[in-house]
C-alpha cells in the first residue's frame, strides 16, 4: 500500500502543475486501488487531504474530469466519505458538469452526485435548489439510447422524486412525455421495475397525474394488465400488481380521472369495468378501487348506478363471502359507499332489497371487522344521503335497525356519529315503522350509557340528545326515557364546555321537563 501513498504524493503534486500525462497516471492507480480494497484506500485519500484539490480538476476544461468524478463516486460509497466529499466544496462543480456533451463525464458525475447524496434528504433538497431536475430530464430525452446514463437518470429521479420539493420541477418539465416513451420501448422486467419506481412518486402530484395520462401511461398500464393477467410467474403478478396500483392512483387526481372516465363512455372507463368479473383478485380489488375513485363525482355516480354498477360489486362481494379475499370485500362496500353519496343515487341503491338485505348479513361478519364496519358504515351512509322514507322502511324490513344501534357503541367516534345521525333521521321520518326494532334492540339505555360516559365525544353527547328528542313522538320509547331517569344526566351538560353541546343540553332538558 506504500504504492498508494507515493501517488497520493505525486498526485498533490501534479493536481497543481497539471503534467497531464502523470496526473492521468496517479488518477489510473487511484481508481486500480479503490477496485481492490475501496474502503482502505478511500481513508487514505480522505487523510491526505486530496479531495480537497478535485474541485479544480472537475472545470470543464480540464481532460481527467470523468476519471477524477469517477473516483469521487467511488469514495463516497463509503458513508464516511460523503460529508468529506460536501465540505471539499465537491457538489457545485459536478453540478455545472451536467451539462457536458460528453456521456462518459455525464455518466461518472452523475454516480458521484447519486453517492454523496444517497440517503440525504438535505443535500438531495440542495440539489433540487441547484436546478437539476431540468438537467437531468432534458439528458434523458439526448441520451434515451444509452443504457447506463438512461439508468443513471432513473435512480436520481427516483431519490429526488420522493423530496416533496421536487415535485413542484418535475411538474414544469416533460418528465411525463419522457418516462412514457421510455416506458414503451422497455422489455425487460427490471427495467420497467425502475421506471416503476419513479412513476409512483411521481404519480403523487396532481398536475403529473394529469401530464402522464395525457402522455398515454393509461394505455401502456392497460396493455400490461391484458398481457400478464394470466401468468403465474413471480416477475408478470409483480407487474400486474404495480401496472394497476399506478393505475387507482391516476384516478386519485379530479382532472385525471374525468379525463379517463368520459362521461361513462370513455374506453379506459370500460377496460376497469371489465376487472370486476375477471378471475383475478388483484385485478378485482383495484377494479374496485378504481370505481371508488370514479365516484368522487355524483354526475359519475348516478351513471354508474343507472348503468348497473350496484350488481357488478355484489356479485364481486358474493364471490369472496365464504372464503374470499377481505380486502376485495373491502373495496366493493367502499365503492357502494362512495356511490351513495348524491341523494339520486342513495336512493336507488337503499331501495335495493337485495343489497340492503346482503349488507345486514354482512354486519354480522365477526371474522372480518373490516367487512362488518364497511357495511355498518354503508347502511348509514344510505338513510344519510338519500333522507328518503322508503330507504329507512327497506332497511327497517330487512333488520338493519340492530346493526346502527350497534354501531353507535363502536370505539370509533366517526362510525359512533354516522350511526346517531342514520338514527335520528329515522326516528324523524319512520319512527313508527322503526319504533319495535329500537326497542329491542335497547337504544335508550345506549344512549342513557353514551350520555353519562365522560370520555363520550361532544359530537355523540350532541347527537345522542337530539335523538332522544326525536325518540319522544313513540310512547313506548318516551315511557322508556322516563324510566331511566335522563333528567339527571341532561341537566349535568348544561355547563359542558363545548357550546354545542350545552345548548342541546339545555332544549332536551326543556324538551323532557314539559313531556315529563
Amino acid at each position: 500500500m506504500d504504492s498508494l501513498s507515493d501517488t497520493l504524493k505525486k498526485l498533490k503534486i501534479t493536481a497543481v502543475d497539471r503534467t497531464e500525462d502523470s496526473l492521468e497516471g496517479c488518477l489510473d492507480c487511484l481508481l486500480q486501488a479503490l477496485a481492490q480494497n475501496n474502503t482502505e484506500t478511500s481513508e487514505k485519500i480522505q487523510a491526505s487531504g486530496i479531495l480537497q484539490l478535485f474541485a479544480s480538476l472537475l472545470t470543464p476544461q480540464s481532460s481527467c474530469k470523468a476519471k477524477v468524478a469517477n473516483i469521487i463516486a467511488e469514495v463516497a460509497k463509503n458513508e464516511f466519505m460523503r460529508i468529506p466529499c460536501v465540505d471539499a466544496g465537491l457538489i457545485s462543480p459536478l453540478v455545472q458538469l451536467l451539462n457536458s456533451k460528453d456521456q462518459e463525464v455525464l455518466l461518472q458525475t452523475g454516480r458521484a452526485l447519486g453517492n454523496i447524496c444517497y440517503d440525504s434528504h438535505s443535500l438531495q433538497a440542495q440539489l433540487i435548489n441547484m436546478g437539476v431536475i431540468p438537467t437531468l430530464v432534458k439528458l434523458l430525452g439526448i441520451h434515451c439510447q444509452n443504457a447506463a446514463l438512461t439508468e443513471m437518470c432513473l435512480v436520481a429521479f427516483g431519490n429526488l422524486a420522493e423530496l416533496e420539493s421536487s415535485k413542484e420541477q418535475f411538474a414544469s418539465t416533460n418528465i411525463a412525455e419522457e418516462l412514457v416513451k421510455l416506458f414503451k420501448k422497455q422489455i425487460e422486467h427490471d427495467k420497467r421495475e425502475m421506471i416503476f419506481e419513479v412513476l409512483a412518486p411521481l404519480a403523487e402530484n396532481d398536475a403529473i397525474k394529469l401530464q402522464l395520462v395525457e402522455a398515454g401511461l393509461v394505455e401502456c398500464l392497460l396493455e400490461i394488465v391484458q398481457q400478464k393477467v394470466d401468468s403465474d410467474k413471480e416477475d408478470d403478478i409483480t407487474e400486474l400488481k404495480t401496472g394497476s396500483d399506478l393505475m387507482v392512483l391516476l384516478l386519485l387526481g379530479d382532472e385525471s380521472m374525468q379525463k379517463l372516465f368520459e362521461g361513462g363512455k370513455g374506453s379506459v372507463f370500460q377496460r376497469v369495468l371489465s376487472w370486476i368479473p375477471s378471475n383475478n383478485h388483484q385485478l378485482q380489488l383495484a377494479g374496485a378501487l378504481a370505481i371508488a375513485n370514479f365516484a368522487r363525482n355524483d354526475g359519475n355516480c348516478i351513471h354508474m348506478v343507472d348503468n348497473g354498477i350496484v350488481e357488478k360489486l355484489m356479485d364481486l362481494l358474493d364471490r369472496h363471502v365464504e372464503d374470499g379475499n377481505v380486502t376485495v370485500q373491502h373495496a366493493a362496500l367502499s365503492a357502494l359507499r362512495n356511490l351513495a353519496i348524491p341523494a339520486e343515487a342513495a336512493e336507488q341503491l337503499g331501495k335495493n332489497v337485495k343489497l340492503v338485505e346482503r349488507l345486514v348479513e354482512w354486519c354480522e361478519a365477526k371474522d372480518h371487522a373490516g367487512v362488518m364496519g364497511e357495511s355498518n358504515r354503508l347502511l348509514s351512509a344510505l338513510i344519510r344521503h338519500s333522507k328518503s322514507k322508503d330507504v329507512i322502511k327497506t332497511i327497517v324490513q330487512s333488520g338493519g335497525i340492530k346493526h346502527l344501534v350497534t354501531m353507535a357503541t363502536s370505539e370509533h367516534v366517526i362510525m359512533q356519529n354516522e350511526a346517531l345521525v342514520a338514527l335520528a333521521l329515522i326516528a324523524a321520518l319512520e319512527l313508527g315503522t322503526a319504533e319495535k326494532d329500537l326497542e329491542s334492540a335497547k337504544l335508550v339505555q345506549i344512549l342513557h350509557r353514551l350520555l353519562a360516559d365522560e370520555r363520550s365525544a361532544p359530537e355523540i353527547k350532541y347527537n345522542s340528545m337530539v335523538l332522544i328528542c326525536a325518540l319522544m313522538g313513540s310512547e313506548s320509547l318516551h315511557k322508556e326515557v322516563q324510566d331511566l331517569a335522563f333528567l339527571d344526566v341532561v341537566s349535568k351538560l348544561r355547563s359542558h364546555e363545548n357550546k354545542s353541546v350545552a345548548q342541546q343540553a339545555s332544549l332536551t332538558e326543556q324538551r323532557l321537563t314539559v313531556e315529563s
